[in-house]
């Protein structure tokens, strides 16, 4: 599966690298083109998320933000994100998260 991710934070991005096999980070949606999993940090490309879908139409999109800005949250499901989790929650268990939709 190709995961790429929209993650610039260093902690993050560490995480997700020794949790997720050959993960890609980029910083601009055009990049996701090829991506079968497009993570998402929603503090930083929240906006961007229509531009991956039109770059990775299949995608599965999965945003993540602070627990405390529900309206980031709100707003990244109605502009077309196929899941989005608390930060706290993707990195629980960051492979579970990408592999399984909620229902």
């Amino acid at each position: 599966m190709q995961t790429v991710a929209l993650v610039t934070d260093l902690m993050d991005r560490s995480r997700l690298s020794a949790t997720v096999v050959g993960i890609r980070f980029v910083t601009d949606a055009s990049e996701c083109a090829d991506a079968q999993v497009v993570v998402i940090d929603l503090a930083r490309f929240g906006g961007d998320i229509a531009a991956v879908r039109a770059a990775a139409p299949q995608a599965r999109i999965i945003g993540f933000g602070p627990h405390v800005d529900q309206a980031l949250l709100d707003e990244a499901r109605a502009g077309g994100a196929d899941e989005v989790l608390p930060r706290s929650r993707l990195f629980r268990d960051v492979n579970a998260a990408l592999a399984t939709p909620s229902p």
